[in-house]
């Protein structure tokens, strides 16, 4: 699915109900991550299938694994971005967290784009993609769009959630100012 919004949806709606087991920027990332190979074909002209060896399961386990290594290290960096916007709580998480974030992002990336394209060697060094099924490519894409729609829906009841808690908070504040004068 290149250049589409699909994976960013898969990520969305795994990655926020389980942020207080694994980092869900991570995850959410690296369900795209992949996408920049045929990026870069796209763009660059290169006489390359547009998914080639990151779409391979083999590949992109070294790709997961760096790229959860690269998000732990921007944590620091990162952290109140992360909070601010409501993909992290207030637990730190472990860099093996990220590491299985960013493996099982780019993992499930091939996994859902294996049957929708002939040009992927999932499996390789073999060199036919045995999931290749492009009648079962409206499931995949229904499926994809509606962990989106339930990924946008619970972010919104967190963003909800969470102003619901601060205008609590305040008003308990305020009552609490009140008694006290």
């Amino acid at each position: 699915m290149p250049f589409t919004l699909f994976h960013f949806g898969v990520g969305l709606g795994l990655g926020l109900p389980v942020r207080r087991r694994l980092h869900a920027p991570t995850f959410i990332l690296a369900n795209v991550i992949i996408d920049v190979e045929p990026l870069l074909v796209f763009s660059l002209g290169l006489r390359h299938p547009l998914h080639g060896y990151l779409h391979t399961f083999l590949l992109a386990l070294p790709m997961g694994l760096a790229f959860g290594y690269i998000m732990h290290f921007l944590e620091r960096f990162l952290n109140s971005l992360y909070k601010m916007f409501l993909l992290e709580v207030d637990d730190d998480l472990s860099l093996r967290s990220f590491i299985i974030a960013g493996v099982s992002g780019t993992e499930l990336h091939v996994l859902l784009d294996a049957p929708l394209y002939d040009d992927m060697k999932p499996l390789y060094p073999i060199a036919t993609n045995p999931f290749y099924n492009p009648s079962i490519m409206l499931e995949v894409y229904s499926l994809c769009f509606w962990m989106g729609v339930f990924g946008a829906v619970y972010y919104l009841a967190l963003l909800s959630l969470s102003i619901h808690r601060k205008q609590s908070k305040r008003k308990c504040v305020q009552e609490y100012s009140t008694d006290n004068d």
